[in-house]
């Protein structure tokens, strides 16, 4: 980095620190993002993080440590990272609400497994997702499919909430719809602050659950024990 446009990158960099800053509500993509192949991608990253490792001074002959690049980039493409195509979107299939049922639909304690865009590292929790319907009503593991498509990529919590409360909006075909997260960020309790105990909560609260009566009837429900 010998330009005067890197070391200006730096200082910003710097400056920033920790600060978990978002820039859009899109995560942010190259217009070329999708021109290599899933197999070209590996191989990249593969190369890229053989020299990592070797520059941290890992002996890459050891049979324990051998395979790790192959692993870490097939992990990064096909797994952790594979909500960041949009052929892997699942189908948000939707049906006619039939039976006429007006009231809250929730779907509660989905799974939350994604990274932090800034340091790579996890953070882990619960999301929970209601709508009312207009008209539509939706198969509950699909909701499940969404929170872990959007998940499954380089996030800012914030910016997760907003994507799945607009996927969902999508395809029910109405504002009223609610997202509420509470995950623990791995950057923050392993890193930094290495606060264990804190957990970050974000929401999304539209339509009909902009309504506080609305809005506290969704807070009671997700806060009821219904384990089995």
């Amino acid at each position: 980095m010998n330009n005067k446009s890197d070391v200006e990158q730096l200082e910003i960099i710097e400056d920033l620190g920790d600060a978990h800053i978002g820039t859009s509500e899109l995560t942010p993509l190259r217009d070329d993002a999708f021109d290599l192949s899933d197999n070209e991608k590996i191989d990249i990253i593969r190369e890229h993080f053989t020299k990592i490792m070797e520059t941290l001074g890992l002996d890459l002959t050891d049979d324990s440590l051998r395979g790790t690049p192959q692993r870490v980039a097939k992990m990064y493409v096909k797994e952790i990272f594979n909500g960041l195509n949009p052929v892997n979107r699942p189908e948000a299939r939707t049906f006619s609400n039939g039976y006429d049922y007006s009231d809250m639909v929730i779907e509660k304690n989905i799974q939350v497994t994604s990274f932090c865009e800034h340091h790579f590292l996890p953070f882990i929790g619960k999301a929970h997702v209601a709508y009312i319907s207009k008209g539509k009503v939706i198969g509950l593991s699909k909701i499940n499919r969404l929170v872990d498509y959007f998940s499954r990529r380089p996030q800012v919590q914030e910016r997760l909430t907003l994507q799945i409360a607009d996927a969902l909006a999508e395809a029910m075909e109405t504002d009223d719809v609610a997202v509420f997260i509470d995950s623990k960020h791995l950057c923050v309790s392993t890193r930094g602050i290495k606060d264990q105990s804190s957990s970050t909560i974000t929401s999304e609260f539209r339509g009909a659950f902009k309504q506080k009566d609305v809005q506290q009837k969704f807070i009671d429900f997700i806060k009821t024990n219904t384990e089995l």
